[in-house]
């Protein structure tokens, strides 16, 4: 495993510390790598977000809904009376 060394300010590195302290992580490294897989996690969310609004755009423009259509469908499907 390779070694980073980072400066943080004090009220930063109070922080860390403190959320060491909570039991929730046995180290610095530990909470890092934590943080790190959160933010890894978070970029996908974004970009899966991204990639699924540009396919939107790409698609076209939309037709305009005929809600009574829809509603008498659903209807049929859940095998009530349309």
């Amino acid at each position: 495993m390779a070694t980073m060394n980072i400066s943080l300010p004090d009220p930063m590195r109070d922080w860390v510390e403190a959320q060491i302290k909570t039991g929730h992580y046995a180290n610095n490294s530990d909470y890092l790598r934590d943080l790190i897989r959160k933010d890894q996690r978070n970029s996908e969310k974004i970009k899966a977000m991204q990639d699924a609004i540009t396919l939107g755009f790409a698609s076209g423009e939309t037709k305009k809904l005929d809600m009574q259509a829809i509603k008498q469908s659903a209807k049929k499907q859940a095998g009530l009376s349309a």
